[in-house]
């Protein structure tokens, strides 16, 4: 069963002292308890600008996230609140209030970078919080999201150093929600008014002009354009115009807070509980709790070791574990439902694989739903090829003694027997004797023939899946690059547009390989992993589970 947990005040996720970087183990702890799916989101933006009064709104509370009163800003590296999703009893809602960026007392402005990015890569919803305007200002304060291609990266080191792969950004990155807070103007454009989400949109057109203000002044307005697909605007009056209340405004009733706050807060809060998802990796990768907490630790490692986070490395190490994970788990199933239903030795030998073959398909389903990405069947191979599933069955020898033990005294019996009657009669029970020895281990032969067809019926189920999920991505980005093409040209940027033509032919090309390739991977991969499967079949001399184990001594 999925599971979530409770906290009653939020902690420190991801520690900053000394302008270093370090997961705090106790909450690497709490995630690793969660199974639900997380829906994670994360606020950013300037110092002193109100960031975590909302999370604490998200979060059902006044309190909880430190809201500071001073100059001074208080929250420090990237704090954490998991919560039960207010409208998704399914999931759990993981909060993450990150330190003010552009606090002049730090060192290093490397660090705010490395927090944006943090906040980029582990949230599904990402909200940079800003005051006043979405202005010019305002879009240079947003530098940070232009250094993401330096602080990022899609795939590992090895095979993109001579490429910018940020293209592939758009495949994994959150929602990203722009809130304003005291908000003066009126939403109007042209004399005509306009919703907050017109108001951003207008405000990330590019600026005319090949000067080098321009194109600086259009860097992240295009960063925000292409990695950003699905973008949302909230603008939020004063909470309140008594200085005195608004210093501490977390101790002032809601009622007494200005009328319009109050319904703006509201429907921020509601938008993001009804639309955040919950965090995904490439491919449809759904994250965990216990997956975030590989994530952050995994992130981290690679930023205090002087490399940049790595999409690629960060899924691969979580693979290998979950994956590890994922046989465990199958081989402990098939165990203990063995256990409980094999009832020895009054079962027959076509009971017994029955009874086999419905655990073994449990714990390969088992297994499918707890892994990912395992590209080469390794773990999928150990599982059926190296015995995990008959670990059972091997380890139960004073079972196994019973039934051959029954067969001694059945053979002495029949010997007694052969000696006191006719010859031809001897000679009858022998051939009734090997027609039942050939049929159970036909029995055992069809049983294995079963078990291969249900690890590739599996198998290929969950390649088509993943297959679908890749094709999605890439159709999404396509449809993503098409749209912003289309704008640039409307706004008059025809060599921008330009420009993306050869990307959009590029990933064009990328879609169909795709499927091409998983035809001819789907064939390679079903050829290898059948060798693997009929390896284990009797007539290898790779005898599985008790039930061979039986025939090979009734052979004897």
């Amino acid at each position: 069963m999925a599971s979530s947990v409770v906290m009653k005040a939020p902690i420190c996720l991801v520690e900053n002292e000394n302008d270093e970087l370090r997961v705090n183990p106790k909450a690497v702890n709490i995630l690793e308890k969660i199974t639900q799916p997380v829906v994670v989101v994360a606020i950013v933006g300037l110092y002193r600008t109100g960031k975590s009064y909302l999370m604490n709104r998200l979060a059902g509370q006044n309190h909880g996230f430190n809201l500071g009163t001073t100059v001074r800003s208080e929250t420090k590296g990237i704090w954490m609140w998991c919560v039960p999703h207010p409208s998704k009893p399914k999931f759990t809602l993981v909060l993450l209030d990150t330190e003010g960026l552009g606090d002049v007392e730090k060192g290093d402005s490397k660090n705010d970078s490395w927090i944006f990015a943090l906040a980029v890569l582990l949230s599904s919803t990402f909200v940079y919080n800003s005051m006043g305007t979405i202005n010019h200002q305002a879009l240079e304060q947003l530098h940070y999201v232009t250094e993401l291609t330096e602080l990022i990266r899609a795939k590992s080191v090895s095979r993109s150093e001579e490429m910018d792969d940020s293209g592939e950004f758009v495949s994994f990155f959150p929602d990203f929600v722009w809130t304003v807070r005291d908000f003066v103007l009126e939403l109007k454009l042209d004399g005509r008014p306009i919703t907050a989400d017109e108001y951003l949109e207008n405000a990330l057109k590019l600026i005319p002009g090949m000067s080098r203000k321009a194109q600086n002044s259009n860097m992240p307005r295009e960063c925000i354009r292409h990695f950003f697909p699905k973008r949302k605007c909230f603008v939020f009056d004063r909470p309140t115009k008594e200085k005195e209340l608004l210093v501490h405004v977390e101790e002032v009733p809601e009622d007494q807070l200005d009328h319009n706050f109050q319904e703006q807060s509201k429907a921020f809060c509601s938008y993001i509980f009804s639309n955040a998802k919950a965090k995904t990796l490439k491919e449809g990768i759904i994250v965990n709790g216990s997956r975030l907490a590989t994530l952050v630790t995994t992130y981290v490692a690679a930023i205090n070791s002087g490399t940049v986070p790595c999409l690629e490395n960060a899924v691969t190490t979580l693979s290998q574990r979950e994956n590890f994970i994922a046989v465990q788990k199958a081989a402990d199933h098939y165990s203990e439902q063995m256990a409980q239903r094999v009832r020895l030795p009054t079962d027959t030998l076509q009971e017994l694989l029955a009874v086999h073959a419905a655990c073994e398909k449990e714990a390969i389903e088992v297994f499918m739903e707890h892994s990912f990405k395992d590209d080469t069947q390794q773990f999928q191979k150990n599982l059926v090829a190296d015995h995990v599933l008959q670990s059972f069955l091997q380890s139960q020898f004073p079972i196994e003694d019973s039934i051959l033990q029954s067969d001694k005294a059945l053979t002495d019996g029949q010997k007694a027997m052969e000696a006191e009657r006719a010859q031809k009669e001897a000679a009858e029970k022998e051939q009734e004797l090997l027609r039942q020895k050939q049929k159970e281990l036909q029995q055992v032969m069809e049983s294995q023939e079963r078990s291969y067809k249900e690890n590739m019926a599996q198998l290929h189920e969950k390649m088509e899946r993943e297959k679908k999920n890749i094709l999605r991505e890439q159709e999404e980005r396509l449809a993503h690059k098409l749209k912003v093409q289309e704008e640039m040209l409307n706004e008059g940027f025809k060599s921008k547009y330009e420009a993306m033509g050869s990307e959009i032919i590029q990933l064009q090309r990328e879609i169909q390989n795709s499927k091409e390739q998983h035809k001819s991977l789907a064939a390679k991969v079903f050829d290898g992993f059948g060798n693997v499967l009929l390896s284990v079949l009797p007539g290898s001399g790779k005898l599985v589970g008790l039930g061979l184990k039986f025939i090979s001594n009734q052979m004897k």
